[in-house]
């Protein structure tokens, strides 16, 4: 027994040229669709789309509806999986039988803004490249950590930067993860092996940020309106602007935690800041942040 990945040491792979191991597990599947809402499959990718599609048109029929997430993975690992002559599906793929997939695609850029190695726009044009080479429909599943990453703690310890990035992800297109302590700034990995119980007295809490972007988001212009994204690399801003119909609902976002200015598109006058009710001058099309995370309804 082992495994095309050598480091997992607690994984065995499955041989999926034989069908009698697809129907045990579809029958699994079917199983807990009886009791659960969706199914996150770890590392999706190296397991056959048409498994897959096979396992959601049956587990449909129990639970119709039910949701589909793929841990998808890196380019990276892709590219070394096919180079070594194992079977490994793009995000592209994936869509076609999964609902979600996470955003490891544009990990690698996350990573490396935050390190000082590439400009702001190269990162956010990785994100809008999303737009054109996935499915109309596509949802990324958006997060600053998991279980798999460093805490966003750990590689953002400023709070004001923190809190710009917290906001700038629930903007995104898409839905956002929030992991186990970050409400609490948690700067402690957990070990996946161990019980090890998240520290719920850091003494700092996003949580009343987090309560007023989840009611946010889960307005319908973030489902189905258009999505614009705009990068100011000199000042490390970035607006988002959501249109749907007559309805405007635009962010400025400091990823630096700096003093800026940054285009917004939004009619002059004043507005009322949603995440903290501040009150916010529009002149010229543009928004000042005093550092902190702006956005704006029409």
């Amino acid at each position: 027994m082992g495994n095309k990945t050598a480091e997992w040491t607690d994984i065995v792979d499955l041989d999926y040229s034989h069908p009698e191991l697809w129907d045990y597990q579809i029958e699994t599947l079917c199983f807990w669709a009886n009791y659960i809402d969706g199914f996150r499959c770890d590392v999706a990718p190296l397991v056959p789309m048409d498994f897959w599609l096979k396992a959601r048109a049956a587990v449909e029929q129990v639970r119709p509806g039910c949701i589909w997430l793929s841990e998808s993975v890196e380019p990276e690992f892709i590219l070394d999986n096919r180079n070594r002559g194992f079977y490994a599906a793009s995000d592209c793929e994936v869509y076609s039988a999964f609902d979600l997939c996470y955003d490891y695609d544009i990990r690698g850029k996350y990573d490396a803004y935050l390190q000082g190695q590439i400009p702001l726009s190269v990162y956010t044009d990785a994100i809008w490249q999303q737009e054109a080479i996935y499915p109309a429909n596509y949802v990324k599943l958006r997060n600053l950590e998991n279980h798999d990453r460093q805490r966003a703690k750990a590689l953002i310890p400023d709070q004001k930067m923190l809190r710009n990035w917290t906001a700038f992800y629930f903007l995104l297109k898409g839905m956002p993860l929030i992991y186990g302590g970050q409400e609490v700034c948690s700067d402690h990995r957990p070990d996946l092996f161990v019980k090890d119980t998240v520290n719920w007295n850091t003494g700092l809490s996003i949580t009343p940020l987090l309560q007023k972007l989840c009611a946010l988001k889960k307005e319908e212009i973030f489902g189905t309106g258009i999505f614009e994204m705009e990068a100011d690399d000199a000042a490390d801003l970035v607006s988002i602007r959501w249109s749907l119909g007559s309805q405007t609902i635009a962010g400025v976002f400091s990823l630096k935690g700096k003093q800026g200015e940054a285009a917004i598109g939004l009619p002059d006058g004043e507005y009322r800041n949603l995440l903290d009710d501040s009150t916010v001058t529009v002149k010229n099309k543009k928004a000042e942040t005093t550092g902190e995370p702006l956005v704006l309804r029409v």
